[in-house]
C-alpha cells in the first residue's frame, strides 16, 4: 500500500524559510511523477511544483524562482525548499504521486493526474 507523508510545515514570517518532506513507501516504481500542491481556506487546489522520471519540473509561476522541488531516491523521499516566503503561501501543503508521466512537462502541476496523496502539512506565514 502506498503511502506519503509530509513534514516539515510550520508557521514563519515573511521572507523566511521552510523546507518540506514527503517520505514515500510502499512502491518500486521505474516511471512516476510526484507533485506538491497547496490549498488555502476557500480557495481551490493549486499545484505548487512537481517533478518526474525523467527529471523534468514544473513551478507555479508564483514560486518560481523561489521554491525548488527535489527527490531523494535513496531515502524515497520528495522535498519541498521554500524561500522568500510569503504570507499568501499560507496553506496546506499536500505531496502527490502516480505511475503516469506526462507528455508534457505542463501537465505535472494538473492534480487530476495524480493518484495517492498524502495528508498535509500547514504552512502559515506571517507579514
Amino acid at each position: 500500500q502506498v503511502q506519503l507523508v509530509e513534514s516539515g510545515g510550520g508557521s514563519v514570517q515573511s521572507g523566511g524559510s521552510l523546507r518540506l518532506s514527503c517520505a514515500a513507501s510502499g512502491y518500486t516504481w521505474s516511471r512516476y511523477s510526484l507533485g506538491w500542491f497547496r490549498q488555502a481556506p476557500g480557495k481551490e487546489r493549486e499545484g505548487v511544483a512537481a517533478i518526474d522520471t525523467n527529471g523534468h519540473t514544473n513551478y507555479a509561476a508564483s514560486v518560481e524562482g523561489r521554491f525548488t522541488i527535489s527527490l531523494d531516491n535513496a531515502k524515497n523521499t520528495l522535498y519541498l525548499q521554500m524561500n522568500s516566503l510569503k504570507p499568501e503561501s499560507t496553506a496546506m501543503y499536500y505531496c502527490a504521486a502516480d505511475t503516469s508521466v506526462p507528455w508534457s512537462s505542463w501537465l505535472l502541476l494538473r492534480s487530476s493526474r495524480y493518484y495517492y496523496w498524502g495528508q498535509g502539512t500547514h504552512v502559515t506565514v506571517s507579514s
